[in-house]
């Protein structure tokens, strides 16, 4: 799950990391309210939106009056905001976050993910800030400082000595940076985040060190831990059909592709998409509808990748080891005889009575195009496509 970058910063500050002030607001009325309350002559006016790039799209201004901050925040209000991340059709801002100014002295970056190889988390640290990550990566991979956190023991205090010596900080910096690198980390393990990314990190003036933005992401499987967390979830940030797939526990995410695919297992479903591409087509999403395949999550799952209107052909391809594949089959008969479908279905189904349900899907008065294997099924869906 995605938060906003102002609701990153309340979290954060609960756990001791330094943010500016500031506040959220929802009109230019609001926005001018929050700037009365901070101690600044200078107020930056941001965007909020679940996507990086908003100061080169023009969601980041900088005001010195109050009655600047009104009309920035009108300006910004209802704009669409298009980004590197959001793609052309871009976002409607419908949120803003003011804050202080902030006297930058040097912008760095702190980053925290997972590293599922190694089964831990690395927390990444760079001279290099303001700049995107993949493109310091890319570029010059050697000023990106790596430190991976053992779970059985956790951050060690050498660790954060090794980063700040990375960071090249001196002087009461170090101590600021200590204390940061060290909340950051908590916030990011206590609520469950699979993301903490301050880019840019700046030290002030005055030698401290603060996250002038703030880009936290949380794993949805943990979330029932975090209720207060839960509530920060922005529905219009997301994609209709995603938030309709949560409601039967698929996984769904929207592609670019035309080919839709109903998989069950995250495995196969990331298979299925690489042969899709392998054979020349292009997958239009990524939807497991887990273990257990019926015709209700089977219909739902169906209804979901058909509202997309770049979809088709539809590839079922569902291994029975948990459900056999006659019931599976049965399922998809049963879910796309009360759908008015209009794209061709492919359906592959491996496993326990794959034989029988291959037989009905033939028998059936519906349309199917069965599959004999993986292969198979990648070669005819990609054909189908019109």
């Amino acid at each position: 799950m995605k938060i906003h970058e102002y609701q990153g910063k309340e979290i954060l500050r609960k756990y001791g990391v330094a943010v500016p002030d500031g506040g959220a607001a929802f009109t230019p009325d609001e926005a001018v309210e929050v700037a009365k309350k901070l101690d600044s002559k200078v107020f930056v006016v941001k965007a909020q939106i679940h996507a990086g790039g908003r100061g080169k799209g023009g969601g980041v201004k900088i005001a010195k009056s109050l009655e600047e901050v009104r009309s920035l925040a009108e300006q910004l209000l209802g704009m669409n905001l298009v980004t590197h991340q959001t793609g052309p059709g871009g976002r409607i801002v419908k949120r803003l976050l003011v804050e202080q100014g902030v006297d930058i002295a040097r912008e760095l970056y702190a980053g925290v993910v997972l590293d599922r190889e190694s089964a831990m988390d690395v927390i990444m640290v760079s001279t290099e800030g303001g700049v995107e990550i993949e493109k310091v990566a890319a570029e010059t991979p050697d000023l990106i400082f790596k430190v991976k956190v053992d779970p059985a023991v956790g951050l060690r205090p050498f660790q954060i000595k090794q980063m700040v010596y990375a960071l090249k900080l001196e002087g009461s910096q170090v101590k600021s940076a200590v204390k940061f690198i060290s909340a950051l980390y908590r916030a990011y393990k206590e609520t469950d985040a699979s993301m903490a990314e301050i880019n840019p990190l700046v030290v002030t003036g005055s030698g401290d060190v603060m996250a002038l933005d703030a880009k936290l992401n949380f794993d949805d499987n943990a979330l029932y831990r975090h209720k207060d967390i839960v509530e920060y979830r922005d529905l219009a940030e997301e994609e209709p059909a995603e938030i309709e797939a949560s409601k039967f526990d698929l996984n769904y995410i929207k592609l670019d592709g035309n080919v839709g695919c109903m998989v069950n297992g995250a495995g196969l479903a990331m298979s299925t998409m690489d042969i899709i591409k392998l054979t020349g087509g292009e997958p239009a999403n990524f939807l497991d509808v887990g273990g257990a395949a019926n015709a209700t999550t089977v219909k739902a799952g169906f209804e979901i990748i058909i509202s997309d209107p770049n979809v088709k052909a539809v590839w079922i391809n569902i291994f029975g080891g948990i459900v056999r594949c006659d019931r599976v089959a049965q399922g998809v008969i049963d879910a796309l005889s009360a759908l008015d479908v209009k794209v061709p279905v492919v359906v592959r189904l491996a496993g326990t009575n794959a034989i029988e349900a291959a037989k009905m899907l033939r028998d059936s008065p519906l349309e199917f195009i069965v599959a004999d294997d993986f292969k198979d099924g990648a070669e005819k869906v990609v054909a189908a496509v019109v």
